[in-house]
């Protein structure tokens, strides 16, 4: 196992398998359905703590809130991390246009400045 960054994985300016995946996770966990989930998850630990039922159904819900957080920690650090390496390279393709338009010379930087402004669109 390769411990690269998450954006240099796979073909460049392709997204892999996982990829894809934690993009539509975080579109999913973004949206109001999960957010219903995750207060119905809660809702339903507090009914069986009130209702004072076995101690393992709270166990139960209280491990599946724990899942959940742990995932949403991993979705949300991988995300995290796409977004930092987009930004360093538009940045770093942002100065290289500035360097070559300061001597005049409109090359290729300004060709890697026009692909690194959609490096975080999803294809």
């Amino acid at each position: 196992m390769a411990l690269e960054h998450p954006s240099e994985k796979g073909d460049h300016g392709r997204l892999g398998r996982f990829e894809k995946l934690a993009e539509l996770a975080s579109n999913f966990t973004s949206s109001a359905a999960f957010s219903l989930f995750c207060v119905l998850l809660v809702a339903g630990f507090v009914a069986v703590h009130l209702a004072h039922l076995d101690v393992s159904w709270q166990h139960l819900l209280g491990d599946a809130m724990g899942a959940v957080a742990l995932l949403l920690l991993a979705l949300l650090k991988n995300s995290e991390r796409r977004a930092e390496h987009a930004i360093q390279v538009k940045l770093d393709a942002i100065a290289a246009a500035l360097l070559e338009q300061h001597q005049g010379d409109p090359g290729p930087a300004h060709r890697d400045l026009a692909k690194a402004i959609g490096i975080e669109d999803v294809e």
